[in-house]
């Protein structure tokens, strides 16, 4: 235990304000808003920022942490941050908080550390429970479609992952339409309780809309949990007036590059702030409000970088609620 941080106690107010929605057709249930890992919970990042995140959100009801196993820099650790912070934090709220992993990404060198082999996953799972520190996690993904890999090898892998007790629910994620469709099949054939599909989704990338998946999960009885609902930080007041120097623009352009805010995409932007105000919300707020707007997805991943952004991020759920007039000023500005 760190001398320097009192022993936590979580709030006894934590489940007063957030909303939990049914994953799919499953018993389980997602907070509105879960606190994703990938990215500022790396060897790059602050473990004291790290850790008043997390506690500031389960104390606000956010029940879920979402990891992977490549999740860093450097590979592995964020799983080893969320392992140590667990232990010292969260050890007595385990069985209120839903912790997930995955695989699927290049993790290790040679041909057994990516895709969707059965050694691959089965490895990986052991690899990141041990990093974790726990003896289960509440879901484990299949992170990206294999491919080369058949896709019964695959489930069947996620199949003896849930049946030995390494995992109690399987997801897939960045599937699309047809393997979406089709892991389903193979999941009820051997049994497997595959619950929900992690797709990217926002006002800026509909494309859960135009492939299918977003109808499929419905009908399938499939949830959806949607990452990157503020397109990286562009749905957000960051880049209103110029590229900061601390945004993830400047300092980390793997996933968001300069020339990713054009002007035409700085003018949708304005023109979205100008309708999240007129709401009386901020434009990352209004953003994932859009995204909740309905049932179709279970939970939306924040990625925060204070204790401050999840707050702002977690009255979302407060005004779901969009007019007909609202959500055709959105598409104009947006598409």
């Amino acid at each position: 235990m760190d001398n320097r941080y009192p022993r936590y106690s979580a709030s006894e107010e934590r489940y007063d304000n957030m909303k939990y929605n049914p994953v799919g057709k499953s018993g389980l249930r997602f907070p509105a808003v879960s606190l994703g890992f990938w990215h500022n919970f790396g060897s790059n990042g602050n473990f004291d920022t790290m850790r008043e995140m997390c506690r500031t959100a389960f104390d606000h009801g956010i029940t879920q942490f979402d990891l992977a196993n490549n999740y860093g820099p450097h590979y592995g650790a964020a799983e080893e941050n969320a392992g140590r912070i667990l232990k010292e934090d969260f050890r007595p709220y385990r069985d209120e908080l839903v912790i997930t992993s995955k695989a699927g990404y290049d993790m290790w060198p040679g041909p057994y550390g990516d895709w969707g082999s059965r050694k691959y996953l089965i490895a990986s799972c052991d690899q990141s429970l041990k990093r974790l520190g726990l003896d289960y996690v509440d879901i484990f993904y299949h992170h990206r479609m294999d491919p080369a890999t058949p896709l019964e090898e695959t489930m069947g892998a996620l199949w003896q992952i849930v049946s030995s007790g390494k995992a109690l629910y399987a997801g897939i994620s960045n599937y699309d339409e047809p393997k979406t469709a089709e892991a389903v099949r193979i999941a009820k054939e051997i049994h497997l309780p595959l619950i929900v599909n992690q797709r990217r989704y926002s006002i800026f990338d509909r494309t859960i809309e135009k492939d299918g998946v977003k109808q499929a999960c419905r009908k399938l009885g499939l949830g959806i949990i949607a990452f990157s609902p503020l397109a990286q930080g562009l749905l957000s007041d960051k880049y209103l007036n110029g590229i900061p120097e601390n945004s993830r623009i400047a300092k980390d352009p793997r996933f968001l590059k300069k020339d990713s805010l054009t002007p035409e995409r700085l003018s949708q932007i304005r023109e979205l702030d100008r309708i999240a105000k007129e709401r009386g919300q901020t434009l990352a707020q209004m953003a994932l409000s859009w995204i909740l707007k309905d049932d179709d997805v279970c939970s939306v991943l924040i990625g925060a970088s204070s204790p401050e952004q999840i707050l702002e991020n977690i009255s979302a759920v407060e005004k779901n609620h969009f007019t007909a007039e609202e959500l055709s000023a959105i598409d104009r500005a947006s598409l």
